[in-house]
Formats: C-alpha cells, sequence, structure tokens
C-alpha cells in the first residue's frame, strides 16, 4: 500500500468513499453528495501546509486532508484531520497508514496541535487516534442532527 499526494484524477475514487459515508452515515454530517466538479475544487484546495493524501493498492482505498481549524489568525498553527477508509479496506491498517503520514505532514509544516472531531458513534475513528497519540479533549452534545437523530461529537487533540 502506498500513500501519496491526491491528485485530480483521484476525484471521482474520493468522491465514492466520502460520498458513502455522507449518504449511509453520520461518520461525516454533510447531508449532500459532493459532485466531481466540487471533489475537484476540494483536491485543488488541499495542497500546500493543508495537503490531502491517498493510499493506494491497485485502487484508492482511503483518503485523508489536514484542514486549517479555524480561520481567526490566532489558530494557524493549529489543524484538523480528516481520514475516510473504503468499506472494502477497513480493518487493514489503511487508516492508520493515513493518519501518521498526515501527522508526519503537519509536523514538517511547523504545527503545533492536531484536531479530530469525530461522530460519537465512529468508534474506529475514535479508536485510530486514540492508538496514534489523540487523547479526547472533549464531547460536543447534540450539535449535529442526521437521519432524524442528534449526533454528539468526540473532539481529541494531539501535540506534534
Amino acid at each position: 500500500m502506498q500513500v501519496r499526494p491526491a491528485r485530480i484524477e483521484d476525484s471521482e475514487a474520493i468522491a465514492r468513499i466520502y460520498n458513502a459515508e455522507v449518504l449511509g452515515s453520520t461518520v461525516t454530517l454533510d447531508l449532500v453528495p459532493r459532485s466531481i466538479a466540487e471533489q475537484r475544487a476540494w483536491i485543488s484546495r488541499h495542497t500546500g501546509a493543508h495537503p490531502a493524501v491517498v493510499a493506494v493498492d491497485e485502487e484508492v482505498a482511503g483518503f485523508g486532508a489536514l484542514s486549517p481549524y479555524r480561520q481567526r489568525p490566532a489558530y494557524s498553527t493549529t489543524v484538523e484531520d480528516s481520514v475516510y477508509v473504503s468499506d472494502g479496506f477497513r480493518g487493514r491498517g489503511v487508516g492508520r497508514l493515513l493518519l501518521n503520514e498526515l501527522l508526519r505532514l503537519g509536523t514538517g509544516h511547523g504545527f503545533h496541535v492536531a484536531i479530530a472531531r469525530c461522530s460519537s458513534e465512529n468508534k474506529a475513528s475514535i479508536a485510530l487516534h486514540r492508538s496514534c497519540g489523540f487523547t479526547t479533549a472533549g464531547i460536543e452534545r447534540e450539535v449535529g442532527r442526521k437521519f432524524g437523530k442528534w449526533v454528539d461529537i468526540v473532539v481529541m487533540q494531539r501535540m506534534l
């Protein structure tokens, strides 16, 4: 399995992985699937210090990205990570490969803190982040609503 920067030609595979979660889970609180054009624009924005990466094994098995945590300048040394793994590749270490690469890149770009915001129902993501050195910073109670139910968000962080 190879982890590399995401490319525009990965847009369809990334959108397929992401949109499955949009339509079928509370892993993301997005309600509307991304079009290929929107996915291309997302990849174009995730370069430099806020990269997107993919794990590839003949096909894109998963992707991840670093994003600015907040827009105010004082937060500029903090990033938020996101990691998504295709259903057929879960439980095979793909998430760990992606997250470790994002943490390596974030450290290399001089970031100080990485934040993860996981749906409380996403036990796999919480366990992944915990295994990579993240600790729980708090829980945002019922801050999202999807599929007719309230969703709590577990906020985790790791110093880089």
